[in-house]
């Protein structure tokens, strides 16, 4: 029983492993970019003393689980996973003032110094729709497991003269790599045959946000719920359709969200279809288990994401499992109070890019979706490092 254990366990790594590289491969490598950032006390922190640092906490301490057991490309050692193991070690609900006390012991706030652009914070969730395992006149938008032919270019030695910003490709029929179909390929049926549907949606703009949210519950006919996770993309960049629709006029910066862009969308279907194939950027998923859709929806670090305290960042600049406060002073939170509050580095998305650029997690379902299409908020982060 023991071997068999310990066999079960090597293959939940090595998937684990390798989904962590699938969801950020640009960062399997080298050293973290610097940040330009400047020391300050806790006493500068705008609403540090107001905060309720027992979720913080609690979140934190769930991620020291997987900072303390890493998986593939995060060191085990180093002062944050020193922290972790003590925090691993204590009750995981602590009072406020312990929690509080806790972070002031171990950290230092470092204010980190905002980019001429891109200092923003935008928010994301985990979509709720209709779907069934069979494809229907209703049904008929294919959700899509990760295929075997996907390779990722980090693997390969020599990636020819593919673009610098494709991440993933294919052996072509000459035994070279080509770029792996793009979004229009694939929806026009270019895996077509190949068994990798996980589940059919009706409508394929929420299949366009699911993949953008990077998670969904799939609710079929019978009431049953399909949780479903990030497994993997075919390597194109990820190119912002709002980005687009405001650059052409055809909605106004200030009033693009998600609602208004698949509102234009549905209205202009034509265009619509057009204007998501200009994201050549597909994400592919993974059927999540018993246990982990219980848990919730997953973090690139596979651990439930908690609402309202999950953060994703670039994985260039930060350590995932780290602790950073977030202030978007003209961003109202689900009670109406403007966000500042202690949130932990746990995820990564295709368009979290730059040293103060986050997207908080809201939860699940209709409320916590117009929150998040409503999230774009100029903000402040100020990375908590271990003294």
């Amino acid at each position: 029983m023991r071997a068999v254990y310990r066999i079960g366990a090597a293959v939940l790594a090595m998937a684990a492993s390798e989904l962590w590289q699938w969801q950020h491969p640009d960062a399997v490598a080298g050293e973290r970019l610097p940040l330009d950032k400047t020391k300050v006390e806790f006493a500068a922190v705008e609403g540090w003393e107001k905060d309720d640092h027992r979720g913080a906490f609690a979140t934190f301490r769930k991620s020291c689980t997987r900072v303390v057991t890493p998986l593939a490309g995060q060191p085990a050692d180093g002062r944050l996973a020193d922290i972790c193991r003590i925090a691993v070690l204590l009750p995981a609900k602590l009072s406020a003032n312990d929690a509080k006390a806790f972070f002031e012991l171990n950290f230092d706030p470092w204010l980190v110094k905002r980019p001429d652009k891109g200092a923003m914070l935008t928010g994301y969730f985990e979509p709720e729709v209709k779907g069934s395992l069979q494809p229907t006149k209703h049904f008929a938008t294919p959700i899509y497991n990760k295929p075997d032919d996907l390779v990722l270019l980090t693997r390969v030695a020599n990636r020819g003269a593919l673009p610098a910003d494709l991440t993933a490709g294919r052996m072509g029929t000459d035994g070279m790599m080509v770029p792996y179909y793009t979004r229009q390929e694939i929806e026009q049926g270019a895996l077509n045959g190949k068994g990798l549907e996980i589940a059919y949606l009706a409508d394929p703009y929420e299949a366009f946000v699911m993949q953008i949210q990077g998670s969904g519950l799939i609710r079929l006919p019978d009431g049953r719920g399909l949780r479903i996770g990030f497994a993997g993309k075919n390597g194109h960049p990820y190119t912002s359709v709002g980005k687009l629709l405001v650059e052409r006029g055809d909605l106004q910066s200030e009033s693009a969200s998600m609602d208004s862009i698949l509102a234009w969308m549905r209205v202009n279907k034509q265009r619509g279809q057009q204007l998501m194939w200009e994201n050549k950027s597909y994400a592919f998923f993974r059927l999540l288990s018993t246990s982990e859709a219980q848990e919730g929806p997953q973090s690139a670090m596979q651990l439930p994401l908690i609402a309202g305290r999950s953060l994703a960042v670039d994985p260039r600049y930060y350590e995932l499992g780290s602790p950073i406060w977030v202030a978007a002073p003209t961003l109202k939170d689900m009670q109406g109070k403007p966000l500042a509050r202690l949130l932990v580095a746990q995820d990564t998305g295709s368009a979290i890019r730059g040293p103060v650029r986050g997207d908080i997690f809201w939860g699940s379902g209709e409320a916590a979706g117009k929150i998040a299409g409503q999230t774009k908020h100029i903000c402040d982060f100020y990375v908590l490092l271990p003294k």
